[in-house]
């Protein structure tokens, strides 16, 4: 498609997009919309892998626009859906483990966030989120190849025993985020970013995430060789997920929430992390149905014409407020990331048609976000579909930088209802 044509395309979009929103789409035009978007991230995507420069010696990932640095789930997100893109572009996936591995001291700290002059200094030790085996499962399983692991794999272990040292409370056996920011949801209302009241809440999304490298870690142990690691990491996964279960899950009100450390009482806000020990077998299948049906689903909360909210409408906090510094806004915004978490999540337990209509509607937002600016943003206003942040005025020089990241991942649920190319974020059982 010639750079006219896309123009053209994207214009249309725009327009069709601006005057029907969510409930306008008609969600049988996914192998045209797929066309649309794959065309216009040919061109984007590119900005977000950079070659390898000084401290980094791997081509590396980045958000691109207004972040220059290599962050830990924005590389992760990229990293995955250039994974599921072919074979040949998932070793910048591997690229962004062996980056992040070699910025560990000897603790197993890794920051989160990395630049070619080194580590990051963000808040005191802002470690890095616990993605690190998964994306050596989705780099292996496209790549055909598990042998670079090996020489990392000692690495690997000292990862999590450090999140396990710092992030993790044995009273209750979970983890816990030392801030909001940590978390990379900066002002998340069911988090805090208050410096009397670190390390105090235990959270849904953190344990999850924590989970799935258990179940990640076990995966490489069966494949490097590592018997007794796999049993390790498999009761490890088991007694988390169960623990998540016991303390978090709070059946009458069908919803998972975070709990404070001093009390145990729950956390009684409907954030985005709420919903995201629903892309694992927590809770039955029909109690994750109730939830979603619930408060995911639904306009009175989450749901928006497009996309799913960052937090509930019904919260006394809502807002589609754009801000970038010192916090990115998850307080009511539709973010990618997130509705990736939810597609996965809604397509997990049932709700076909509404992870297709998802889809369709992410798809038509950064088509129209393309169109008008060339780039996309962070995220978008729920109430209306525009842009937020970054703005020309909270860029450098006043010049709209744009971003790409994780954005990408729209094409990833785009071309699973198109295809049946799905399996996303999925990680293999390991080897008996």
């Amino acid at each position: 498609m010639g750079a006219m044509e896309l123009r053209l395309q994207l214009l249309f979009w725009a327009i069709f997009f601006a005057t029907t929103g969510l409930a306008g789409q008609n969600t049988s035009d996914i192998k045209p919309l797929l066309r649309d978007v794959s065309a216009a991230f040919d061109q984007l995507e590119p900005q977000s892998i950079r070659p390898a420069e000084g401290f980094i010696k791997y081509d590396y990932l980045i958000p691109a626009g207004y972040y220059k640095q290599m962050w830990d789930w924005d590389g992760f997100f990229i990293g995955s859906h250039l994974a599921y893109q072919s074979a040949e572009t998932a070793k910048y996936l591997k690229f962004w483990v062996l980056d992040f591995g070699a910025a560990a001291d000897d603790e197993g700290y890794i920051p989160g966030c990395i630049t070619t002059k080194g580590p990051r200094p963000l808040m005191g030790k802002f470690a890095l989120k616990p993605f690190l085996a998964q994306g050596a499962v989705i780099a292996s399983q496209r790549l055909g190849d598990y042998e670079w692991v090996k020489p990392v794999w000692g690495q690997l272990r000292k990862v999590i025993a450090y999140r396990e040292k710092t992030q993790f409370d044995a009273k209750y056996g979970l983890f816990f985020w030392d801030n909001a920011m940590q978390s990379g949801a900066d002002n998340n209302v069911a988090l805090t970013n208050d410096p009397k009241d670190r390390s105090a809440i235990l959270a849904t999304d953190l344990c999850t995430f924590q989970l799935r490298e258990y179940e990640a870690m076990a995966v490489l142990a069966g494949r490097v060789g590592d018997q007794n690691s796999v049993t390790e990491y498999r009761e490890k996964a088991d007694k988390l997920r169960a623990a998540i279960k016991k303390h978090m899950w709070f059946g009458s009100d069908q919803m998972f929430f975070n709990i404070r450390r001093d009390t145990g009482r729950p956390v009684r806000r409907l954030s985005y992390s709420n919903f995201v020990p629903l892309i694992e077998d927590i809770v039955s299948d029909s109690d994750a149905k109730k939830m979603i049906k619930r408060y995911l689903w639904n306009p009175d909360h989450m749901l928006s014409k497009f996309g799913l909210r960052s937090l509930s409408k019904q919260d006394p906090d809502y807002n589609n407020v754009s801000m970038i510094n010192p916090y990115s806004n998850w307080q009511g915004p539709v973010w990618i990331n997130a509705n990736y978490f939810f597609y996965i999540a809604l397509k997990r337990h049932g709700f076909e048609a509404e992870a297709r209509q998802l889809a369709v509607t992410l798809g038509h937002v950064v088509l129209a976000d393309i169109a008008k600016w060339n780039s996309m943003h962070e995220n978008y206003d729920a109430e209306t579909g525009e842009g937020l942040a970054p703005t020309p005025e909270q860029s450098p020089n006043h010049q709209f930088e744009g971003f790409v990241g994780w954005n990408l991942l729209v094409e990833d649920m785009l071309q699973c209802e198109a295809g049946g190319q799905c399996g996303l974020l999925k990680i293999a059982p390991s080897l008996r």
